[in-house]
């Protein structure tokens, strides 16, 4: 075992102090997870009321001007506040301890990072007790929807500045994304005995650099454009509203993978603890992460298809062909799982339960990257089916794998399994039923974006299942809450490894880790130094 050096720190503070001017990766890691969860919250509470006005038709629980400020908010808070925050959360807590480092390479900018991000949520959220209200151009927000003579209200004006707050926290939290994994690894650490999920953040973090500039740049001229008659996107002033569909998806298909990257790092440590063996392929899982980020850059006019103003067949081919590494994926941890002595524990049924859904969403995405397909799927309710399987049946059901699975390591506390089980079968179940009805809908023609619509247009009955299965997902989140407030009553000292197969170095601390992670390295020999500790029988074969 090696002695770990603390590295210098300001006299210690307690309480509710320590936590407003903190510089502990762990500490903002938590910040990150529990900020994101509550804007994960309000989301869910805006999908409800969106789900309870489309339940049947005619229904007026809301008016269209109060629906477009629901739907944006939900929108805008689902991408840009919970999913991919969450996973920065839970990097900033595990990068460190995954390589053996004390801290994160700039423990300041990475605490400016999470404040910058939590002022830009809450000023996103602060147009609703504004005059005009909230923003309610669309999460996209696309010009001449948020010129300033459609959106008039101040409401507007704080999303994008909210929006462009969180943007500049994502560069500077992805610099220490880079920089830690590359600088601070432990001895014995190489880069190719880095954990998977680390990998998966190095490839998010270059996402980041490449695809966040250029959303500030958009929002920038569109705040030119509202207050000083830049007219960037007015057609009728030269300028050209497609310029803004083109800059917004340069970073909103790179954005996809920025919500995604991680918690395909999330599914491989989880599907490889609880099948008892190996990650099969880590090579492959490594070099198809930087496959799906570099062919990311080249497929954001897809979205565009309808406009006539891409090269179709180019985006096309490049669309079909980042499914081939993220199938890549998928074999290998199918291959991990094979022969394996599976436990179904409540981690691994999320993560099967991620496999199952995102699935779906790719197979559909696949879909949709055909234009014939996609000039009759735009703008309809198929499209939003197949978004919410990837991000929602994807990226949602890994974070709460992730949560499962790293609680006890986080708060010293295992979440309950009967709940558990419970609350994945409402989710599994709820997401299904809400969501699947919705690609039927879209071959029937129901247009997104719509507040209410007519009784003859038959799309009553399947509405009515999508709001049966979000309240069903409601439901699943109390129970979550419920068991996270049940557990952490009945906290009880847990080993260094809960799970009895972790393999990276976080199970090789303390539940939870001292202030600097540890207090003794074990020998790094192999990809898998935790589970070389633990069972020393097993060391000499997993270092071949």
């Amino acid at each position: 075992m090696t002695a770990v050096t603390a590295p210098p720190r300001e006299l210690a503070k307690s309480g509710i102090v320590a936590w407003l001017v903190t510089t502990d990766h762990k500490r903002i890691g938590i910040l990150y997870m529990l900020t994101s969860l509550g804007f994960f919250l309000i989301a869910g509470f805006l999908a409800d009321v969106i789900r309870l006005q489309l339940a049947a038709p005619q229904q007026n629980i809301v008016g269209p001007a109060a629906y477009n400020q629901v739907f944006t908010l939900h929108g805008t808070a689902m991408i840009f506040l919970f999913v991919a925050p969450f996973g920065f959360g839970l990097a900033n807590y595990l990068i460190p301890l995954q390589i053996g480092a004390p801290e994160m390479a700039f423990p300041r900018l990475n605490a400016y990072s999470f404040w910058l991000f939590l002022l830009g949520g809450l000023t996103v959220f602060a147009g609703v007790v504004t005059q005009g209200g909230a923003a309610s151009a669309g999460w996209t927000a696309f010009a001449p929807l948020s010129d300033v003579r459609v959106s008039a209200g101040v409401g507007q004006d704080l999303w994008i500045l909210g929006l462009t707050m969180t943007s500049i926290s994502g560069i500077m939290t992805a610099i220490n994304f880079l920089v830690t994994p590359i600088v601070f690894r432990a001895p014995g650490m190489s880069m190719w005995r880095i954990p998977i999920f680390t990998w998966e953040m190095i490839a998010t973090a270059l996402l980041i650099m490449m695809a966040f500039p250029p959303l500030t740049t958009a929002f920038a001229m569109l705040l030119l454009d509202r207050h000083t008659g830049a007219r960037f996107f007015d057609p009728g002033s030269g300028g050209d509203p497609v310029l803004y569909q083109h800059i917004f998806w340069f970073f909103g298909h790179p954005e996809v993978y920025v919500m995604i990257l991680p918690f395909f790092g999330v599914i491989t440590e989880v599907v490889a603890v609880f099948s008892r063996k190996p990650v099969f392929g880590y090579t492959g899982l490594v070099l198809a992460a930087f496959a799906i980020a570099g062919l990311s850059m080249g497929v954001w006019a897809h979205h565009m298809f309808t406009t006539g103003a891409v090269a179709n067949p180019f985006f096309a081919g490049m669309s079909f062909l980042i499914a081939v590494p993220t199938g890549i994926k998928f074999f290998n941890w199918i291959a991990t799982m094979w022969k394996g002595a599976i436990s179904f524990e409540t981690p691994m049924l999320f993560a099967i339960g991620f496999m199952l859904n995102f699935l779906i969403g790719g197979i559909t995405g696949v879909m949709l990257a055909s234009p014939p397909i996609d000039y009759h799927a735009e703008d309809s309710y198929f499209l939003i089916a197949h978004f919410h399987y990837t991000l929602g049946g994807g990226s949602m059901f890994a974070i709460f794998a992730a949560l499962y699975f790293w609680f006890p390591k986080i708060w010293g506390a295992k979440l309950d399994e009967r709940l558990g089980r419970i609350h994945f079968a409402l989710m599994f179940l709820g997401f299904n039923l809400a969501f699947l009805p919705m690609f039927f809908l879209g071959v029937m023609g129901m247009p997104r974006r719509v507040y209410t619509y007519p009784a003859q247009a038959g799309w009553g009955l399947l509405n009515l299942s999508s709001s049966i299965g979000a309240a069903l997902i409601t439901i699943g989140t109390a129970v979550l809450v419920w068991n996270v407030i049940v557990s952490l009553r009945k906290k009880e000292p847990l080993p260094d490894d809960p799970w009895g197969g972790g393999y990276s170095l976080e199970w090789a601390t303390s539940c939870p880790p001292p202030e600097f992670n540890f207090r003794a390295l074990p020998p790094i020999r192999s990809k898998r130094p935790a589970f070389d500790l633990h069972h020393p029988e097993y060391a000499k074969d997993s270092q071949k």
